[in-house]
């Protein structure tokens, strides 16, 4: 043995991987330097310098509400929204991302008035715009904080010049848009029921109500037939005996209804029924009750539901006849409150009605026109035949902003004892009006029954408290009035959802449904921090509409902000020569959601940055009733289409058992602490790889499964990036590479089409599934388990290892490159180790991807390899389980082939190089009883014997099994191949 060989430490002769990418990746710590790195060099000013002169792709940030601190939703949210627009800008566009706020409103007003309750404080003893500048202040403070959070999740977009609904700007714009909407006709003053918030004593819109369980008082309510009017049915066929006998016992009978809002009698107007519902006249003919109908009685129900409503007053019913459509039709009731407080003397029509079922009640609806919007409807639609009729069809105002009876509900207003009864308190909680009104119906005899159902109700989500429907004047929009167009604000809707785009496709028949089925747009709220409805109007809701009038406010607005409007001498200084005309200033606050409908106006119309409409509009599913619908509302109304062209929604997110996270349950995760613990890339990982679409899981466990899928991908970039140590930059022509190197460039290329595609169908979770698949399966347990004893131990001159080295170095662009968009943290990590002058990951490009990489026939013949590989690795962990062997290397597979197909697959392969062993023989003779088969793989069948019986020594240098080791008298202890790799190392002075 030479002095050589005794003094040469193998190991060090090995291109063995050396990096100082760490294997523990340390994100809590390294996150945020990466963070302060890419404000310091301002990488978002870097993007669109690169980008500057591209198409523009723009997704408009729906805002979040500037009042806390932001929880999982928001993380979620704002991950997609970064992944979205990182991807874009990887793939050519200038995907610009302007940040957002909305800032006026209940979520931050009701924050103040908690300071001020906890402090003793009234708000309506403050000035105004002393009020809203303190508004103004909390919503300034919680931007900073929630913008920090967000660039903390990885998120960059123009932090330093975000669009805020409290611009002055904005507050322009918005009210300008307001005055389109007054300009054209489509806002008028209209009284109708709205939803109402006793606690926060405002109209609330859609978007603005949640629905909780909740337990209301049921009752069943006698009403008795006050007239009949034989001329409005057909009796021809009808003996005149008959027919007074029929009329007789239909006279001396009641409608019984039924309702889970008894403080809505008062309120009562009609009572609808349905033509396509069976009904019979009824006779009690025994009663087991404390109250209610006694023997004698004759009452109208529904057939299908008289069975029920019997047993709910503990009464036996038996049926005297049918009672048509027509009979019903022709009946006045008397209101069973008739006479209380000298009030109720009207008579209640029978009205017709669509709405009305036999699904539950009695069959016949209670209509209070002033509480329902299905109420109101009915009354409406039968204006012109009450008015035939002699009635009355004014809608009474029975409750007031505070839920109490007004004097229109005589009895249980302020003429009664005590004074007004009331249907909610100033917390939230049910009044007396129930009571007051119940114990009124059975002191009148006029109660059926009564009961309690706990179901579906609307609260406020601000408050968390139920709300009522209330008959109260606000300002509308018109959803069907003509726009001089042959369209209507409706109809202009419909038609932009059908031109829209919309992932998942579910969202547009929502979408659809909501704004068929949706009433005039509610615009007036009875608050103080926010846009006022800056019109003025006569005493009948008139609205002026003077161009100089509204220039003059909307100067006003960018100057001063919206603010002016509450100053002293508004009315004088924007009426100007109108001063002394009769017009009323209107005080009532926008609906917030028309300020963040109309951010589409000053964002992406007003920046030069931006262009309208927009790409895409990424928001939570119940921006269906929320943002999604004003945006599209505001924009058909102003401009005739949606302001986006594609909708993308995301569900929410629950805990690991599929509930809904709450801080009562205790199973809510705060994405500051994951961030904390494990770093924001985690969470970032749990995003892309969720299906997003639908409601996802998240929980101690899932986060771990991330980690672990995590350290997986690392590990992999870890290895290529300590292999790449050594690249010097040798190419070698694609046809001259090894197959197994033209295997994974063709695999690059198919992956570039799905990651690509999946990037433009915003299928964040099937890039990852294709990627985390290849890097773990295909690169760590195949490829580069495979050709780790070539870039290891092959020669300098080997084409084999520079070809290797090669495919590393594409490998390594391409899947960081196309992981950026998502793990931003740890690419830019990865990509300035490889690339330390470069300056960042993100303002680099996907790599293209050559015409000649794509090889479908290689990849099919591949397929064959790879099965019988399947079976003779197989093999192999049979006997280490048995321990027989220790490495792969130890053994020598005997294969016996009895498929013509896979074997000729395996001409001109290597495959104990691709088995890992150090040699494999193929044989054509049977196969032993006891070889290794699989039955996906007929056709294959292995015997594994040991290298070192078969007079094969050990590598000392690569742990092969040769049979020319000690060739080289030099090298005696290592193969051929590893001696020419020593000569090549040691001519160049690296040994």
């Amino acid at each position: 043995m030479t002095d050589t060989s005794e003094k040469l430490d193998y190991s060090k002769t090995l291109y063995l991987p050396q990096t100082e990418f760490p294997m523990r990746a340390g994100l809590p710590e390294k996150e945020p330097i990466a963070v302060a790195r890419w404000q310091k060099m301002d990488l978002y000013k870097r993007l669109r310098e690169s980008a500057a002169g591209r198409e523009k792709f723009v997704l408009h940030d729906g805002p979040p509400y500037a009042n806390g601190n932001i929880h999982i939703g928001h993380a979620l949210n704002k991950v997609l929204k970064d992944v979205i627009t990182r991807s874009f800008q990887m793939r050519g566009f200038d995907s610009n991302y302007v940040p957002g706020w909305d800032c006026h409103g209940l979520p931050i007003e009701w924050k103040i008035e908690e300071q001020y309750r906890a402090k003793g404080k009234n708000k309506d003893e403050v000035p105004v715009n002393e009020f809203r500048k303190e508004c103004r202040d909390f919503a300034q403070g919680w931007i900073k904080v929630q913008g920090d959070e967000f660039q903390r999740l990885g998120v960059v977009g123009d932090f330093k010049n975000p669009y805020l609904t409290m611009s002055f700007h904005a507050e322009a714009r918005i009210a300008g848009e307001l005055l389109k909407f007054a300009a054209s006709g489509q806002l008028y003053r209209g009284s109708k029921p709205v939803m109402w918030s006793v606690v926060e004593r405002t109209a609330l819109a859609e978007a603005e109500v949640e629905y909780q369980d909740y337990e209301s008082d049921t009752i069943w309510v006698k009403f008795p037939v006050a007239d009949f009017n034989p001329d409005l049915v057909a009796h021809e066929d009808t003996s005149a005996e008959d027919f007074n006998e029929m009329t007789a016992a239909i006279l001396g009978s009641s409608v019984v209804i039924w309702t889970t809002t008894p403080w809505t009698i008062p309120g009562n107007r009609a009572v609808n029924f349905s033509p396509r519902v069976s009904y019979g006249l009824y006779e009690v003919t025994a009663a087991e009750n404390d109250f209610g109908p006694q023997p004698g009685e004759k009452l109208i129900f529904a057939d299908a539901l008289a069975e029920d409503s019997e047993a709910k007053a503990k009464v036996t019913l038996n049926r005297l006849r049918s009672v048509s459509a027509e009979e019903l039709g022709s009946l006045t009731l008397s209101h069973p409150f008739k006479g209380l407080g000298g009030g109720y003397e009207f008579v209640v029509p029978m009205l017709a009605g669509d709405h009305v079922t036999d699904d539950a009640g009695t069959g016949f609806v209670h209509t209070a026109p002033g509480h329902g919007r299905e109420d109101f409807d009915a009354w409406m639609d039968a204006g012109k035949k009450l008015r035939e009729r002699g009635i009355d069809p004014s809608i009474p105002f029975t409750v007031d902003d505070g839920g109490f009876f007004t004097k229109d509900a005589p009895g249980f207003g302020p003429d009664r004892e005590g004074g007004p009864a009331r249907v909610i308190d100033d917390n939230g909680k049910k009044g007396d009006a129930n009571k007051a009104v119940i114990d009124e119906l059975i002191k009148r005899n006029a109660l059926f029954a009564r009961g309690r159902l706990k179901h579906s109700y609307p609260h406020s989500w601000r408050s968390k408290k139920p709300i009522i429907f209330r008959n109260t004047p606000q300002w509308f929009v018109y959803m069907d009035k003509e726009l001089g167009d042959g369209t209507t604000l409706r109809s202009r809707a419909l038609q932009a959802i059908d031109d829209t785009r919309f992932v998942p496709g579910a969202g547009q028949t929502r979408l659809r449904s909501m704004i068929e089925e949706r009433p005039d747009w509610v615009l007036s709220r009875q608050r103080a921090w926010g846009v006022p409805i800056a019109v003025f109007a006569d005493a009948d809701g008139t609205v002026l509409v003077d161009e100089a009038v509204n220039q003059r406010i909307v100067d006003a607005f960018e100057a001063e902000g919206a603010d002016a409007w509450f100053a002293e001498g508004a009315r004088e200084r924007f009426l100007g020569s109108r001063a002394n005309e009769p017009w009323v200033q209107v005080m009532d606050i926008l609906d917030v959601w028309f300020d963040s409908g109309s951010s589409h106006t000053f964002t992406l119309e007003d920046r030069p940055d931006m262009k309208w409409p927009a790409d895409v509009y990424l928001e939570g599913s119940d921006q269906h009733r929320g943002w999604f619908h004003s945006s599209l509302l505001e924009s058909c109304g102003t401009r005739g289409r949606a302001p986006y062209n594609t909708v993308v929604t995301h569900g929410f997110t629950m805990d690991e058992e599929g509930r809904k996270m709450s801080k009562s349950l205790g199973n809510t995760v705060v994405p500051q602490d994951v961030i904390k613990q494990s770093g924001a890339d985690i969470l970032r990982l749990w995003v892309v790889t969720t299906d997003y679409w639908e409601d996802q899981r998240l929980g101690k466990n899932v986060l771990q499964t991330n980690i672990d899928a995590y350290r997986k991908l690392r590990n992999t970039i870890r290895w290529m990036l300590g292999t790449l140590a050594h690249d010097e930059g040798d190419v070698v022509p694609v046809k001259e590479m090894p197959e197994l190197e033209q295997l994974m460039l063709h695999r690059l290329a198919e992956l570039d089409e799905v990651v690509r595609a999946g990037y433009d169908a915003f299928e964040f979770k099937r890039v990852t599934r294709a990627l985390i698949d290849f890097m773990v399966v295909e690169l760590s347990a195949f490829y580069f388990d495979i050709r780790k004893d070539a870039l290891y131990c092959e020669a300098p001159s080997s084409t084999k290892r520079k070809a290797a080295v090669q495919v590393v170095r594409h490998l390594f662009d391409h899947l960081v490159t196309w992981l950026a968009p998502m793990l931003p943290f740890t690419t830019e990590e990865a990509w300035l180790e490889r690339y330390p002058s470069s300056e960042s990951v993100h303002l680099e490009q996907f790599p293209a991807v050559p015409a000649d990489w794509k090889n479908d026939a290689l990849a099919e013949k591949w397929k064959k390899i790879r099965q019988v590989r399947s079976v003779v690795t197989g093999a192999l962990e049979l006997e280490r389980a048995k321990k027989t062997i220790g490495s792969s290397l130890e053994a020598v597979p005997v294969v016996h082939m009895n498929d013509a197909a896979l074997e000729a697959a395996l001409s001109g392969i290597d495959m104990a190089e691709i088995s890992i062993t150090s040699d494999l023989v193929v044989s054509h003779r049977g196969a032993p009883a006891d070889a290794f088969v699989l039955r996906e793989v007929p056709g294959v069948a292995v015997v594994v014997e040991k290298a070192d019986d078969k007079g094969l020594r050990k590598c000392a240098r690569s742990w092969r099994y040769t049979d020319d080791v000690g060739s080289d008298p030099e090298f005696p202890e290592v193969s051929a191949r590893d001696a020419k790799a020593l000569h090549e190392l040691k001519a160049l002075g690296r040994i």
